[in-house]
């Protein structure tokens, strides 16, 4: 299995008026993150914007993503579906594509039991030949994956991660300690990614990556290094944008944000709003701040 560790910034998806994915921008966002010393890329996580997106929108991104990359950083594809049917044909097209992983995400309408959540996860990863990083976010998904379904999971050969955003630091922790070295744990933007590198994590996949990817690889290496005084300095100063983001939609910040730094990709796809005039001063303010 390949090692997946370090910075995944969670890619945003350039969209166009018309529907269409603006590639150019995306390859050139591609380009300079891996230049920054990213560790990987994830198209269609959460600043993706996956929920909004069609299948057509959707292997587009991760098209542009694989062919960008040229196999300098792994790309971890999201998959995304309330049907197990819809996701095991993403996952199959995404490894087709050239993908290295696949991230995979249940969307559900009707609640679920905890046999058909693991199911879904089980039926992504038996599709596949290639990694499978698991994801929850009990914030935005109807359906949790609670410890016993990770610990279940975690045995499948091809299921090796988890990044969770569940803002539950301690949860993390619970994993680790039950799943050993069977499943590796990234987090989200919403822990502190300093303090889940302290306790065990093996980096963490998210937005904000995408525009501070240097600060957040430098944050990385002196995690690894063991130099904690030092990263919890710079943990600090990056958690303003935590604070900041965490008021407004989290794609039109981080689509805000790289439209500061020259990136023209557009606004959140509606009914999504763009950020008003003075939430993106904020956003601005936050990013001059830590440089």
């Amino acid at each position: 299995m390949s090692d997946f560790h370090g910075v995944f910034p969670y890619l945003v998806s350039p969209v166009d008026a018309d529907g269409k994915v603006r590639d150019g921008v995306l390859g050139r966002l591609c380009d300079d993150l891996i230049k920054s010393g990213v560790h990987g890329l994830t198209p269609l996580g959460s600043t993706g914007e996956f929920a909004y997106l069609n299948n057509t929108q959707r292997a587009s991104v991760v098209q542009t993503t694989i062919e960008v990359a040229k196999g300098r950083v792994p790309v971890v594809a999201g998959v995304v579906s309330t049907s197990t049917a819809d996701a095991v044909a993403q996952a199959k097209s995404y490894q087709k594509l050239g993908a290295d992983g696949i991230l995979a995400i249940l969307e559900a309408y009707f609640p679920l039991q905890d046999a058909q959540i693991e199911s879904y996860f089980r039926a992504i990863a038996d599709a596949v030949d290639i990694p499978v990083v698991i994801y929850t976010n009990p914030q935005f998904q109807r359906s949790d994956l609670t410890l016993d379904v990770i610990a279940r999971l975690a045995a499948h050969p091809r299921i090796g991660y988890i990044k969770d955003a569940s803002t539950n630091t301690g949860r993390l922790l619970s994993i680790m300690n039950r799943c050993g070295d069977s499943i590796k744990v990234f987090s989200a933007s919403a822990h502190i990614p300093a303090a889940v590198m302290l306790i065990g994590g093996v980096g963490w996949m998210a937005g904000p990556a995408c525009i501070i990817p240097r600060q957040s690889v430098e944050l990385y290496n002196l995690c690894k290094r063991k130099r904690w005084d030092e990263a919890l300095t710079l943990q600090r100063k990056l958690w303003r944008i935590n604070e900041t983001f965490a008021r407004y939609n989290l794609a039109a910040c981080i689509k805000a944000g790289l439209a500061i730094q020259g990136y023209e990709v557009g606004d959140p796809i509606p009914p999504q709003a763009a950020l008003t005039a003075d939430e993106r001063k904020a956003v601005e303010a936050v990013l001059r701040e830590v440089g």
